[in-house]
């Protein structure tokens, strides 16, 4: 996750709703988003305020929209979502982590290096050219795998459908795997929306959300507007220095940004463009899955991590997907964040290697 939203680098569609005013695109959006959001938290399906618009977003896209959720707001997303989850960090954690780390560290190499493999075979197969497919098959955050491929010469259009689309597959899992195991007893939490919240420590989050995001931006760090906010948050949460405080409605809002960023993403052009690489992608994507739930199961067995708590860690991303999930699920959100970030970490700091490397060999 890269502190701005990649730029699409295609022009847009003037076909569909691409003829529409962008007002009314939004228009439509939004209606769209509404629509989904209240039917999927109807059936009492978790995340449903991402996957809704998530849906909407990919509708719009397709038919030919030309909106895209400006960078500032994708911004504002990370360092909101970073601090929610820094609010649920505990001590505790790092004990887990220290008695377990040679397995957990055994689970986050086994998914990087399927993902790796899948994309090694993908152009092995000559199915995509060069570092493209495995970019588009590596498991850290989407964006931030966009940003890192473009510096690396590979087709960011492919990429990006890859990415994203192995996104949509491990969030649409993901939210159906946690309604299956949700409980009735969450319900009552989830419409609370304008409670009141204290003003000094709501004003203090968002001063460390929004410094810590633009100190990730200045300091160049990869996911630096997500990863920074949420050290620093979670430093201070775990010492007493900070009450993170956060209002629903705000949370809300943030889920359905991040929905909007991964649906807009669809458009015809990058659909058109990887129409080739579908099935492989696919398949590619449903092997990752069933190898991190293997993954999980380990974990259960061997770490006694409940299972919707370990199928979550070990998803395959994307983190910010999985964190709005987590956080709308009776799981162990600090743990599947911890897995989740300690991936990206070392997704990101190996992988320029790693892809070069793979590449040569294919």
């Amino acid at each position: 996750m890269k502190p701005e939203q990649p730029a699409t680098p295609m022009a847009p569609e003037s076909t569909g709703l691409g003829r529409l005013p962008r007002a009314w695109q939004w228009c439509l959006l939004a209606v769209l988003s509404l629509t989904f959001a209240a039917l999927f938290e109807m059936a009492g399906i978790p995340a449903g305020l991402l996957m809704g618009p998530m849906v909407a977003g990919a509708l719009v896209g397709m038919n030919g929209g030309t909106i895209r959720l400006p960078r500032q707001f994708f911004f504002c997303v990370q360092f909101v979502l970073a601090m929610m989850i820094a609010g649920s960090m505990r001590p505790d954690l790092f004990a887990t982590f220290s008695s377990n780390w040679p397995l957990f560290l055994a689970v986050i190499l086994s998914v990087i290096g399927v993902s790796t493999l899948c994309g090694w075979t993908i152009t092995r197969m000559r199915i995509l050219p060069g570092t493209t497919a495995i970019w588009g098959s590596s498991a850290g955050a989407a964006s931030t795998m966009l940003l890192m491929a473009d510096a690396y010469g590979a087709d960011v259009r492919l990429v990006a459908f890859m990415q994203y689309l192995r996104v949509v597959f491990v969030a649409g899992a993901a939210t159906m795997i946690a309604h299956l195991w949700v409980t009735g007893t969450e319900a009552d939490t989830a419409t609370r929306w304008f409670e009141p919240v204290a003003g000094l420590p709501f004003l203090a989050t968002l001063a460390v959300g929004i410094v810590g995001g633009f100190l990730g931006k200045v300091l160049r760090v990869p996911a630096g507007a997500f990863l920074v906010p949420f050290a620093i948050g979670s430093a201070l949460n775990v010492s007493g220095m900070l009450k993170i405080e956060l209002p629903q409605w705000l949370l809300a809002l943030s889920f359905a940004l991040l929905g909007w960023n991964i649906g807009l993403g669809f458009t015809r052009s990058i659909i058109a463009h990887a129409r080739r690489a579908f099935v492989p992608t696919v398949v590619s994507i449903l092997v990752l899955m069933a190898f991190s739930g293997s993954l999980a199961l380990l974990l259960i067995k061997a770490a006694g991590i409940d299972p919707l708590t370990a199928y979550l860690a070990t998803s395959p991303g994307g983190l910010d997907s999985i964190a709005v999930i987590a956080a709308s699920s009776d799981v162990d959100l600090p743990f599947v964040m911890a897995l989740q970030t300690a991936r990206l970490l070392i997704i990101t700091l190996i992988g320029p290697a790693l892809a070069r490397f793979v590449a040569d060999r294919a």
